[in-house]
């Protein structure tokens, strides 16, 4: 290996063996870095990573000390979520800024709180009372109207509504459009991921907007842990997340 510790390493089957002993926060100038045995974690397109929070620093540095403390010894980048937002954030939003911004705006056409039961049914019900209320915090927070539609018939939002997300958009920072990048195609909602970025919902009651109809057909036909598992791993996402924006956040 080079002077530089490889941070994010490709996927093998069994991951990468750990190779450092020691984990440490250096303040730079531009700000807190990562380093293992002395040398700076490097991110794939070889940027430090160096974060302006010390917060977010500590908690990279935690996961970094965390990673291949197991029997074997190896690590994936599953073990590093937080590295994951980071890197995002350095890296691939500043070098594709309007790219993530567009496939995150896509969202707007297929939001999930937008598609509702085609029937009279409970189910119909549940989704309004849960739902109903975002599309009214969206109209007012940030002036806008979503239309819905029952079935899986597509539909487009208005040009003024999508237009409107994207000026908003735009003035996110390179931190907050890394967060969206988790949390709008987790729980397969723009106006969702919205929520959990202005703190305006818990991780928890997201989650219960977003598998509401996954939840009701288990009532009737029992757990499945395919889908069970999958909404842990949604709400370990989501967690991961929000903890990325409550670190940015913290000098």
């Amino acid at each position: 290996m080079s002077g530089s510790a490889t941070g994010l390493p490709g996927r093998a089957p069994a991951g990468r063996k750990r190779f450092w002993k020691q984990v440490e926060i250096v303040q730079q100038e531009g700000g807190f870095a990562v380093q293992l045995d002395g040398r700076s974690v490097r991110l794939p397109g070889k940027t430090a990573l160096c974060v302006s929070s010390r917060a977010l620093a500590e908690a990279l540095a935690a996961e970094w000390d965390a990673a291949g403390q197991n029997a074997d010894g190896y690590f994936t980048p599953d073990d590093l979520p937080l590295t994951g937002i980071a890197g995002s954030m350095l890296e691939r939003i500043p070098q594709a800024r309007a790219g993530v911004l567009e496939s995150l705006l896509a969202y707007a056409n297929s939001d999930l709180i937008c598609y509702r039961d085609g029937a009279s049914s409970k189910l119909a019900a549940e989704q309004a009372a849960l739902w109903d209320p975002w599309l009214a915090w969206l109209g007012k927070t940030y002036g806008v109207t979503f239309q819905t539609t029952r079935g899986v018939m597509p539909i487009c939002q208005s040009a003024q509504a999508l237009q409107a997300l994207r000026v908003v958009m735009q003035g996110l920072t390179d931190a907050q459009m890394a967060v969206l990048g988790v949390a709008v195609p987790a729980l397969g909602s723009l106006v969702l991921g919205l929520a959990l970025l202005e703190g305006d919902a818990t991780v928890e009651e997201l989650v219960a907007c977003a598998t509401i109809d996954e939840r009701q057909q288990m009532a009737v036909w029992g757990q499945d842990t395919e889908v069970t598992d999958r909404i842990a791993r949604m709400q370990q996402e989501l967690e991961t997340a929000a903890r990325f924006e409550a670190f940015i956040k913290r000098p």
